[in-house]
């Protein structure tokens, strides 16, 4: 069956649907939240012929947003968002036709990425996403003793000062000290203005037993450096003050990220500090001694990348090794991407060319995705997930597209 995906006409009956899909509170305030999340020519759904009456069959939207990628420069992607099949429409081809609408438009719009944060696993790398980024959960103990010897003197001259988050001009000043140190972080996905206005905004329902969010800056000479945003939870044991301070991303700097951090360990009331995006090779874990210096520590995927055009995403970031390995790619859902591609890398930059010699490896788009930020792939080939036709030429790929630290994750959207 041709399944047509068109843009929204109808506000209502979109956030209908994504609330049955999600089955959340539904409030007075989601018509703002869907306003600042989505602009309206990025919204798309699916009406079956037999499509569930006064809701759409499925839908999708896309966030504008930019990514830094290794090399430091910072490029325009999809951030595709706000997916949901009604119940009564899955198992009909209905996801598979919004993605392959996703993948055109963007291609259309000469966009070369799309980014995702998956809701399930299961779903996206058979659509061409891969895992490009991992994150640590982490959970410490007031009065976390962080050594790092050599940013004591960077550290001695920052200050940090506590605002409530959806505070005027403060979602400004976020998104302004993001974009600032993107380029030095691989893989951090900087949201639109709105995007952050919609990350300050708390609706009175959000609120409920909640203290309003609050961001933490590090400054040095009075401009901004760094931010963390945190929200504390009260908890007794025994006439003991035992709360929970939950912290999101750090922004900024190794210095700026450490001043942060032992601000955010010597909170009143608090015995624990929950941090929920910290990096695979973020420096806290070095500054505790190791994972055993923490409480805690989980391990979870965060952002997953699809290159929508490889010759356009190819030449974008830059390579710490040379390549010269002509890959067969398999792409069912953007052809365009599909056959012989000979994947340079020369003195840091990247080309990609169509090629008519033998292939040296086959292998699905998502394995390019899942490698493009500079997360190591080589396990995929003993996975079984890669096909190697001349040894040693997956190793030649990997090691060009990983990149000495792991990249950056990055927040929900």
């Amino acid at each position: 069956m041709n399944i047509d995906v068109r843009p929204s006409h109808d506000a209502e009956k979109f956030l209908a649907t994504d609330q049955l899909v999600w089955f959340a509170e539904v409030t007075d305030s989601d018509a703002a939240l869907l306003r600042l999340g989505l602009p309206e020519d990025q919204r798309f759904v699916v009406d079956l012929p037999d499509g569930p009456e006064g809701l759409h069959s499925g839908i999708y939207g896309v966030r504008p947003m930019e990514m830094s990628v290794p090399g430091g420069t910072v490029v325009p992607i999809a951030g595709l968002t706000w997916v949901g099949v009604h119940p009564d429409s899955r198992r009909r081809g209905v996801l598979a036709a919004m993605m392959t609408d996703h993948l055109s438009r963007s291609h259309d719009a000469g966009l070369a990425i799309s980014a995702l944060h998956a809701s399930e696993p299961g779903i996206y790398g058979r659509f061409g996403y891969g895992t490009a980024a991992l994150t640590h959960q982490v959970s410490i103990g007031r009065g976390t003793t962080f050594t790092a010897p050599q940013l004591e003197d960077e550290v001695s001259g920052i200050t940090t000062h506590v605002t409530t988050m959806s505070q005027p001009g403060v979602a400004e000043r976020m998104r302004a000290c993001q974009l600032a140190h993107a380029g030095d972080f691989p893989g951090t996905i900087v949201g639109s203005p709105d995007f952050f206005s919609l990350m300050t905004t708390e609706p009175p329902e959000a609120l409920r037993d909640k203290e309003r969010r609050r961001v933490l800056f590090a400054c040095r000479n009075g401009g901004d450096v760094g931010f963390v945003g945190l929200r504390r939870e009260h908890k007794w044991d025994n006439a003991r003050p035992s709360g929970t301070v939950t912290a999101g991303m750090f922004c900024g700097g190794p210095a700026a990220r450490l001043a942060l951090a032992r601000r955010l360990v010597d909170i009143d009331l608090m015995g624990t500090t929950k941090l929920e995006n910290i990096g695979v090779d973020d420096p806290l874990l070095g500054w505790v001694g190791g994972p055993r210096g923490t409480g805690d520590l989980q391990t979870w995927d965060s952002t997953w990348i699809r290159l929508v055009d490889v010759d356009a995403a190819w030449p974008l970031r830059s390579y710490d090794d040379d390549c010269d390995v002509v890959v067969e790619v398999e792409d069912r859902y953007a052809p365009w991407n599909a056959g012989r591609w000979r994947l340079n890398a020369s003195g840091g930059e990247g080309k990609a060319t169509r090629a008519d010699e033998d292939a040296d490896l086959t292998l699905d788009v998502n394995v390019l995705g899942a490698g493009f930020l500079g997360h190591g792939i080589g396990g995929l080939l003993r996975a079984g997930l890669v096909r190697e036709h001349r040894t040693g030429a997956y190793a030649e790929l990997t090691r060009a597209m990983r990149t000495l630290v792991a990249p950056e994750p990055s927040i929900g959207f």
